[in-house]
C-alpha cells in the first residue's frame, strides 16, 4: 500500500459523525492536492476492508458526488441520521458541517 494510500485511509476513519470532508480536502491532506480522484478509487476499493465512513465524503460543491440514485439516497440517509442538515438543493453547509483534522504527518514535514 502507497504512503498516500496509507494516509488517505486515515484521513478517512478520522471524520467524526455529524461532518463531512471533500476529496479534494482528504487528497491535499493526504500528500496529492490534485489526488481527489484517487481517494474516489480508494473508498470504493477499500471502504469495506477498512470499514471507512465513504457517507461522509462528498464533492467541493458540497454535495453528494454518487450518481446512482440507490447509493445517493443511502449517503444522504445516513447523513441526515447524523444531524447533517441538507439544503432544499440537497447541499451540505460546508462552513458547518466540514471538518479539520489535525495531522500528525503534516506537523512532523513542516
Amino acid at each position: 500500500m502507497t504512503p498516500f494510500t496509507e494516509r488517505t485511509i486515515q484521513v478517512i476513519q478520522s471524520i467524526p459523525s455529524g461532518k463531512v470532508m471533500t476529496y479534494g480536502q482528504i487528497a491535499a491532506l493526504a500528500g496529492n492536492p490534485r489526488g481527489a480522484r484517487q481517494v474516489v478509487r480508494i473508498l470504493h476499493a477499500m471502504s469495506g476492508n477498512y470499514n471507512l465512513p465513504w457517507h461522509r465524503v462528498i464533492n467541493t460543491k458540497g454535495e453528494v458526488a454518487i450518481k446512482d440514485a440507490e447509493g445517493a439516497f443511502t449517503q444522504k440517509d445516513r447523513l441526515l441520521s447524523e444531524g447533517i442538515i441538507l439544503t432544499t438543493s440537497g447541499k451540505i453547509d460546508l462552513s458547518v458541517y466540514r471538518y479539520h483534522p489535525v495531522v500528525d504527518w503534516i506537523v512532523e514535514e513542516l
